[in-house]
């Protein structure tokens, strides 16, 4: 399975409107095709970043699936809906990611609803990592054998749970950038992680923090919070 991942720098005015635009029109589009569903539609939370900031990520079965899909964008009957989307934005931009095969188990592209019910929204951090020149492999082996598994030894208490690892695919985007897929199990511990430095427990040598920044010094964490009618949350 593929995945399109966007991020729509939303028209401030227009954002209810583009809300509506993804999660009933592009929803109900997509749902009439076999290979490609909506599966998330979050938006940045107000006061932690750029205004009017939407991400939406799109399953395709595959790359066969995204051809149809991306034709009938260009000139086919999603050509108006693409064309009405833009009147709502100022722009948008894409990138193909592939799941890690040792990430978790995404939900399969049949089971993702298409009924467009109101759902329990939820927040994600959304980890985007650039790896150190020529260190993409050390990186994703770092993350498979050290961070993953550090969310799992204290999944009863643990900040966020993993959803999906996502590799940018080849040719789509910078080779070495790499998506971590989280959802926020407490909420409430939020504010903790922003109003204090991060205690040396977590900071030392042996913990992730510490040990990535062999493999990594740049990335980038947003807290994303999905819309009432995202199929997943």
């Amino acid at each position: 399975m593929l995945y399109l991942h966007e991020v729509h720098r939303v028209a401030g005015r227009h954002e209810v409107a583009f809300e509506t635009h993804i999660d009933q029109d592009w929803m109900q589009a997509l749902s009439s095709s076999d290979g490609a569903r909506l599966a998330w539609h979050l938006k940045l939370a107000h006061g932690t970043g750029r205004a009017y900031f939407h991400v939406t990520v799109t399953a395709l079965r595959d790359g066969a699936a995204y051809e149809t899909l991306a034709r009938r964008v260009q000139d086919g009957d999603l050509r108006t809906w693409a064309a009405h989307a833009d009147t709502l934005r100022h722009d948008v931009a894409g990138t193909i990611l592939l799941p890690m095969s040792w990430g978790p188990q995404v939900t399969p592209l049949d089971d993702i609803p298409t009924d467009g019910a109101e759902r329990k929204q939820a927040l994600f951090m959304q980890d985007r990592a650039w790896p150190h020149e020529a260190m993409l492999d050390e990186y994703i082996e770092a993350a498979r054998t050290h961070y993953a598994p550090s969310l799992e030894v204290h999944s009863d208490r643990s900040l966020l749970r993993m959803v999906a690892v996502l590799q940018a695919a080849w040719g789509a985007a910078r080779r070495r950038e790499i998506f971590l897929w989280q959802r926020v199990e407490y909420p409430e511990r939020l504010p903790g992680l922003f109003t204090r430095d991060l205690p040396e427990a977590v900071t030392a040598p042996g913990t992730w923090m510490h040990d990535a920044l062999n493999v990594r010094d740049d990335w980038e964490s947003q807290i994303l919070r999905t819309t009432k009618h995202s199929p997943l949350q």
